[in-house]
């Protein structure tokens, strides 16, 4: 076992489910891994992922989400990487019984276009999850990277069931569709807390637009004025992407009331 994952294991005290993900992510990265190695030897010394803020640190409480299986789409924030793969994915797991499925791959769109690796966009990883699984609800999110301006157009809202998913709207839409249709379960979406960013200003503006068409809960962070945002401090490793801190006492709250809506 490599020094930086045996580090990983030991000082920072990571759940089981975090290093097995970190271990793959660090190893499928190729040319990108000694950066990413870097990156993460100084996200695992930020005070917000000390390990007192960590999901092996978290208690289990009685809970009304206990054994409810929900699906997490999305990409670095559902997937956990400013806290070294654990979000509030995990930390709803551990504290709450939540039994998930994390289909989460970081720096992937929303939008149908291949970022990484061919089919990694949310729209092609939707359909790579199990029709036949139980789910109790399913979780979206509204993905900063869409907004970087190397993705897709906003687009139209459409008004028939054909979605263009080169688009942010699109992809939305049919992915909305997608879950309605083979789960039928109740949907949530949530934003980032405020994003400097203007596309992901009208991409909040159209989530707003689409709920009533679509009938799903929006959990939004964006106009929270009480959660942290705009660059680094005990609970944000970026302007993105919270800590463990970050995950476990502001997000965490916020999700298991949503959720409780099931």
């Amino acid at each position: 076992m490599d020094t930086l994952y045996e580090k990983l294991r030991t000082d920072n005290d990571l759940s089981k489910s975090a290093l097995l993900a970190m271990d793959k992510w660090l190893n499928d990265s190729g040319d990108w891994q000694p950066k990413l190695r870097q990156i993460v030897g100084q996200l695992r010394m930020l005070p917000g992922n000390a390990a007192q803020y960590g999901v092996n640190q978290t208690r289990t409480v009685p809970s009304p989400l206990k054994d409810k299986r929900i699906a997490f789409l999305g990409s670095s924030v559902t997937w956990g990487f400013g806290a070294l793969g654990e979000s509030f994915v995990d930390y709803l797991a551990k504290k709450d019984g939540v039994v998930p499925i994390k289909e989460a791959v970081s720096g992937t769109t929303l939008v149908d276009k291949n970022v990484f690796s061919p089919h990694d966009s949310y729209v092609a990883r939707l359909q790579t999850i199990d029709p036949t699984t139980k789910l109790d609800a399913f979780v979206l999110q509204l993905s900063t990277n869409d907004a970087k301006g190397q993705a897709g157009p906003l687009g139209q809202i459409s008004q028939t069931d054909d979605y263009d998913v080169r688009t942010i709207t699109g992809a939305i839409e049919f992915i909305l569709h997608y879950v309605q249709e083979t789960w039928s379960v109740p949907t949530f979406v949530y934003t980032n807390p405020y994003y400097d960013n203007q596309l992901y200003k009208q991409m909040v503006g159209r989530l707003l637009a689409l709920q009533p068409k679509w009938g799903f809960k929006i959990i939004d962070l964006y106009h929270d004025s009480t959660l942290p945002h705009g660059g680094p401090s005990l609970y944000m490793a970026d302007e993105i992407h919270p800590t463990r801190a970050g995950y476990q006492q502001k997000w965490l709250p916020i999700f298991e009331q949503k959720l409780q809506e099931i």
